[in-house]
């Protein structure tokens, strides 16, 4: 076991991701059961903004820092999650592919009516319910481990790690435009 004197910064980033994360999947399926109730005066601009969310920020900025930083420092430390890691990393290409599905999905109920509803609203559901598992298994147990056996010299690197790229999106206004989209969604949904 690891004696650590400083608190990850990368752990705060992932938190912060996995809530906004969260919140985006919670307004992903009140829309979707807004509709199935009965409400399909819904806007699909917000379903739209809230899978370009998806699509930009965890599949481009969230899951290439865990998979090539995090999870490659745990590996040098320890063997013992070896195939929850590998498990964990499938797990994200699987997720930019059931993101690529919801846009399809939502295109065929958008131009084709209300018999391409119900398969829309599956495809949400189970991707919700399969990325609240992810996260889960990230910070249940992937989580713990990493705060285990990495020290401060190996959360150093990795803090570095996270941080130089939050200012990379910084300077080139990624960021901005990720949270402003965030913010956006959070002030029509009912997240």
């Amino acid at each position: 076991m690891s004696v650590r004197n400083i608190h990850p910064i990368a752990l705060d980033i992932i938190q912060k991701e996995h809530e906004h994360l969260s919140a985006v999947l919670q307004g992903m399926l009140h829309f979707v059961r807004e509709i199935q109730s009965g409400n399909d005066r819904q806007d699909l601009k917000l379903l739209r903004a809230m899978l370009y969310y998806i699509n930009e920020y965890p599949e481009r900025v969230h899951h290439p820092k865990e998979d090539q930083i995090l999870f490659a420092k745990i590996k040098e430390r320890t063997h013992q999650l070896d195939n929850e890691l590998d498990a964990v990393s499938e797990q994200h290409g699987k997720g930019e592919l059931l993101a690529h599905r919801l846009q399809d999905a939502l295109l065929r109920y958008e131009f084709g009516g209300q018999e391409a509803f119900a398969h829309l609203h599956t495809l949400v559901e189970q991707y919700a319910h399969f990325y609240f598992a992810h996260m889960r298994a990230e910070e249940e147990r992937i989580l713990p481990v990493a705060k285990q056996v990495l020290n401060d010299a190996d959360w150093k690197v990795v803090d570095a790690a996270f941080v130089e790229n939050q200012n990379n999106l910084d300077k080139t206004g990624q960021r901005y435009k990720y949270d402003l989209l965030f913010a956006q969604i959070c002030s029509v949904a009912p997240i």
